[in-house]
């Protein structure tokens, strides 16, 4: 696709990666039989798998670090991509939310889905924004939760330890 940036490289770590992902049957294969006996398949199957895997493994980081060197990030697309997606995700954590406020489940959950269902319908079928915010807001059923919802659909709450992960891997980079 002409849009897509890198689309050949990345399609060719897919498939490197899943070429180094199959290589781990040779040996296996071999050990199957060999039962860890010092034989000549043994050797020249060890000779050709590791070192192509080695091979396989470090082209795929090399093309990785060179796609990843020249990445550029659209902080508006994920956060347009984030306020279409987030109040779908966020809606069994509203379901918890109303449980806590002394709501039933059963009901909690066929309301919701049934203003997910309309908001959805929106986005696909008048290629609107996702209002399924707004629907709960103006719902009086989910009332006990309305000071919540912010909270609810607070983006950081979904993303779990992943900052401190990629803080750590790049600290570990540099």
């Amino acid at each position: 696709m002409p849009y897509k940036r890198n689309p050949m490289r990345s399609e060719r770590c897919c498939s490197l990666a899943r070429h180094l992902m199959t290589l781990i049957m040779n040996p296996l294969q071999t050990a199957s039989v060999q039962w860890f006996e010092r034989t000549l398949d043994d050797s020249a199957n060890r000779r050709v798998s590791l070192a192509e895997a080695f091979l396989t493994a470090d082209i795929v980081l090399s093309t990785l670090q060179n796609i990843s060197e020249g990445l550029v990030v659209y902080p508006k697309v994920i956060e347009r991509r984030i306020r279409q997606e987030l109040p779908f995700m966020a809606t069994e954590n509203i379901i918890m939310a109303m449980v806590k406020s002394g709501g039933n489940r059963q009901d909690c959950h066929e309301r919701i889905r049934v203003l997910s269902q309309q908001a959805a319908a929106v986005v696909k079928q008048e290629g609107g924004d996702n209002d399924l915010t707004n629907r709960i807001r103006s719902d009086p059923y989910f009332a006990p939760i309305h000071t919540q919802l912010d909270q609810l659909l607070d983006p950081k709450s979904f993303v779990g330890r992943a900052p401190q992960q990629v803080s750590l891997a790049l600290a570990c980079l540099l």
